[in-house]
């Protein structure tokens, strides 16, 4: 595993997908369900991030992160259904490193997490290349021939998921799935056809005899490194 999570999060359901989610990204997580369980896990465990829901039948997250911040440097990310500044500011005055408001997409967490990682030392992936073109999961940017590639979010999102997964065959439905927000929004079937065509429009030499990412005809699509 390339770290462990402390999930402190009062919403069974979320927090099971959370779960289940982070562990297919390598991640193992200890689950506690509010501020007395939260507190008790950090102290009987080592953790590579704390991910912190704001509010809880029990307390807050901004009082477990104060509590952490007195013994550890540990990463700590709040998530939280409000936007409001207020709540953001005293978020990083209580020793927050990140900030995410609810719904959040999965990848979008995971790209924080190994960001607030960085930040404090824990070893990070290598980049990612398959032909001419390479992901820095570090600094989120796509480059062709060492060039930078302007890619929307969803763009990067959908080429950090095939380069993760280099020659494997991904069927639309475990595309799809990847990019449901841990609320269930979903991204319509039409809409995956779009992003592909914009994506290879952008990576590949010659966007109508695809090299690098392949069709699949009636299975989906993979990432290959011709």
């Amino acid at each position: 595993m390339s770290a462990n999570i402390l999930l402190v999060e009062d919403d069974r359901a979320l927090a099971e997908n959370l779960v289940k989610y982070l562990k297919t990204e390598d991640f193992s997580v200890t689950h506690a369900f509010g501020k007395t369980d939260g507190i008790a896990a950090f102290g009987n465990g080592e953790f590579g991030c704390v991910l912190l829901d704001l509010s809880l039948d029990d307390g807050n997250g901004f009082s477990i992160c104060s509590r952490i911040r007195e013994k550890s440097d540990v990463p700590v990310i709040f998530l939280t259904a409000s936007a409001d500044e207020a709540c953001t500011v005293a978020g990083f005055e209580a020793g927050a490193d990140d900030y995410i408001s609810k719904p959040f997409r999965p990848r979008e967490l995971v790209a924080r997490i190994k960001n607030a990682m960085r930040k404090h030392g824990a070893s990070m992936p290598a980049a990612l290349r398959c032909g001419n073109i390479c992901i820095d999961p570090v600094k989120g940017i796509v480059t062709k021939d060492g060039a930078e590639l302007s890619m929307s979010a969803l763009e990067y999102r959908l080429l950090l998921l095939f380069f993760t997964n280099k020659g494997i065959l991904l069927s639309r439905d475990r595309i799809a799935d990847e990019l449901w927000t841990i609320s269930g929004e979903f991204v319509e079937d039409n809409t995956l056809n779009v992003y592909i065509k914009r994506i290879r429009d952008k990576i590949e030499d010659d966007p109508t005899d695809p090299r690098i990412l392949k069709t699949v005809r009636g299975l989906g699509y993979k990432a290959v490194d011709e």
